[in-house]
């Protein structure tokens, strides 16, 4: 058992906390019991899986699971355990994965989508993958300039649906809107002083829902571009939504108009 906080392994696994550690080795953290399942159940590749005595009497089966898809186990101590996690309180569990190439559908065979621009907070990115995931969405491209997909908040904000919706970082967000209205998607964006309330428009149609930073919006070029400009009507003297909340409510009534 790994008892040292010294141990080379936890120096290498306190860098994946960072970007850069990240990047240098193309792996990222799963924290918690759920997450580690999320994996498992998709069948997604682990390198090192860490837990506690305790955790492993209490899962024996995800124990088993997990260990079968990893490259190395090591049972740490809990000391260990809070020294390489993220978390206040990491619940005995810890896996590191690689990051894989992801891949939304060709927009010839997308049905529903989401493209995110300069989105900074990791809970508002998470919240929207797991809405995504709830509402039927098939894909999502976010902005190479917006937090990265795989930092830890953004995984379990994403309460394990992260595996689940098929996603991709794009550096030029106007080419892949115009590449996806080439292919016949309907591209929308969301407007303040739009005409039109985001329910008052056609949602059986292939659409990509198009949502900008949450302090200044979508850029000027990009509302330009979109098929359809919509607003989400608010009390006098609310100025916004919170970006996951918008994300949601349109993505309901495209569920809602297919259904």
């Amino acid at each position: 058992m790994l008892t040292s906080t010294k141990n080379p392994l936890v120096k290498e696994i306190r860098k994946l906390h960072r970007v850069k550690g990240r990047r240098q080795q193309d792996l990222f953290l799963l924290e918690g019991t759920h997450l580690l399942a999320e994996a498992c159940a998709v069948d997604y590749p682990l390198v090192t899986l860490c837990y506690t005595p305790e955790w492993l009497d209490a899962h024996p089966q995800l124990s088993h699971d997990a260990s079968v898809r990893s490259q190395r186990v090591e049972v740490v101590s809990q000391s260990v355990l809070k020294a390489i996690a993220t978390t206040v309180e990491p619940d005995g569990v810890i896996a590191t994965a690689t990051r894989l190439p992801l891949s939304p559908k060709p927009f010839n065979s997308l049905s529903l989508g989401l493209a995110l621009e300069t989105i900074q907070d990791p809970g508002n990115l998470g919240t929207i993958i797991r809405t995504a995931v709830a509402a039927g969405a098939e894909g999502l491209w976010l902005s190479s300039d917006s937090v990265e997909l795989d930092n830890p908040k953004v995984l379990r904000a994403s309460v394990g649906q992260w595996f689940r919706l098929p996603m991709a970082v794009t550096p030029d967000l106007p080419t892949l809107v115009a590449q996806a209205q080439a292919q016949g998607i309907q591209v929308v964006a969301t407007v303040p002083d739009a005409k039109v309330s985001y329910w008052d428009i056609d949602w059986g149609c292939p659409s990509l829902i198009l949502l900008g930073n949450e302090a200044a919006g979508l850029r000027e070029d990009l509302v330009n571009t979109a098929d359809q400009q919509v607003k989400i009507p608010l009390m006098p003297g609310v100025e916004s939504l919170n970006v996951a909340i918008a994300a949601a409510l349109m993505l309901y009534e495209a569920k809602r108009q297919r259904s």
